[in-house]
């Protein structure tokens, strides 16, 4: 008795080619313009990844596409945040975690640095309250020697 591995297969025509997806050179269109209107009017924008409909190696053709450049950073304020700027000056990706280290939220910021970086005019006016106070103790001009 036959079995079913004994029954002949021909295949014929060409594979099918994998679902391709594209959406990450849109993006990267998008990443022009935004770096074009910062340059000309100093408008930063942020593009929120998470919002795009990406396929299967979207999100890695676009890391890829987009490079590393020089500068990283990372930010413990209600669980880990990852910055970092990409090959091209004034493009960050900034990626949000919780406290479990689960991604809440990926974004490109194009801008000359990232928000989250940047000092808020509540917190310069504190730091310059401190700094007074700093200053004007009696043990923050020691004399030579001690």
């Amino acid at each position: 008795m036959a079995s079913i591995g004994d029954i002949p297969i021909k295949v014929e025509g060409e594979p099918a080619a994998p679902v391709a997806y594209g959406n990450a050179l849109p993006v990267l269109s998008q990443v022009r313009h935004a770096l074009a209107q910062l340059i000309q009017g100093g408008e930063p924008t942020q593009i929120d990844l998470g919002a795009m409909p990406f396929g299967p190696g979207d999100e890695e053709r676009l890391m890829t596409l987009l490079g590393s450049g020089e500068v990283t950073a990372s930010v413990d304020a209600l669980g880990p945040t990852r910055i970092q700027e990409t090959a091209f000056s004034g493009v960050w990706v900034v990626e949000y975690l919780n406290t479990d280290g689960q991604r809440v939220a990926l974004h490109l910021e194009v801008d000359h640095a990232p928000r989250l970086l940047r000092s808020q005019p509540a917190d310069l006016s504190d730091a310059l309250a401190a700094l007074d106070a700093r200053l004007s103790a009696p043990d923050a001009n020691p004399a030579p020697g001690d």
